[in-house]
């Protein structure tokens, strides 16, 4: 049994977690565990409530360990709750694994170091100071560490995991059943192809989020050593 399990937490962005999550939990003999400190609701940035249905004391030894990303990854990269858990899976996981900002927590939990890793476009520049080796694409391997790109990477990159764990021909079987056949009505969808206006409104309204998070990753960094 594949065990697969992807961490809760307050003000995650949900389609960080519900896109992997429909891929794997779609795998064959595949068990699929939602993991936070306990077991109460929480809550996703834009206010939906998703329930943890395993704690940290309770989880098994996982063989794929998620981080989605979103707002609330900011708690969890000065946790030492969380960050403990993540460090005591990592070693027996067969994969460990983070989409977008995900990958600032694996980060701060010393898990990226020297290790080739992506995340979403307006936070790559903080994987460097985490001791990561940026690299720009939708979702990368390096050895156990696999880290998708911002939000809807999470699909591309539980496919590939799939693709890994079980095989290609499985995969592919829930690209169809899920009717993945990206088509977007817009070119909008990374920096390089948004239109200069758009591009620099949502520079705009996150840049408050931005120079909190600046501060953030100088402190953990300088933690790191």
């Amino acid at each position: 049994m594949l065990r697969f399990g992807l961490l809760l937490f307050p003000r995650l962005t949900q389609l960080d977690m519900t896109g992997p999550f429909e891929v794997f939990a779609r795998v064959p003999g595949g068990q699929v565990h939602l993991v936070w400190k306990t077991r109460e609701p929480v809550r996703a940035d834009t206010g939906l409530a998703m329930l943890p249905d395993t704690d940290f004391a309770g989880c098994p030894q996982l063989d794929v360990v998620c981080v989605p990303g979103g707002p609330g990854v900011a708690a969890l990269m000065e946790d030492e709750e969380v960050l403990a858990f993540l460090r005591a899976q990592a070693p027996g996981a067969r994969f460990v694994t983070s989409v977008c900002t995900g990958a600032l927590v694996l980060g701060a939990a010393g898990l990226l170091k020297g290790v080739r890793a992506t995340t979403h476009w307006a936070s790559h520049d903080f994987l460097a100071p985490l001791g990561a080796r940026p690299e720009q694409a939708r979702w990368v391997r390096d050895g156990k560490v696999v880290t998708g790109g911002g939000v809807t990477a999470g699909i591309d990159f539980a496919l590939a995991l799939v693709a890994e764990l079980v095989s290609p021909e499985a995969a592919q079987a829930i690209q169809l059943q899920i009717e993945y056949a990206p088509a977007p009505p817009f070119a909008a969808g990374s920096p390089d192809t948004a239109p200069p206006e758009v591009l620099a409104a949502a520079r705009a309204r996150g840049a408050g989020m931005r120079a909190e998070r600046e501060a953030l990753v100088a402190r953990v960094a300088a933690r790191l050593g």
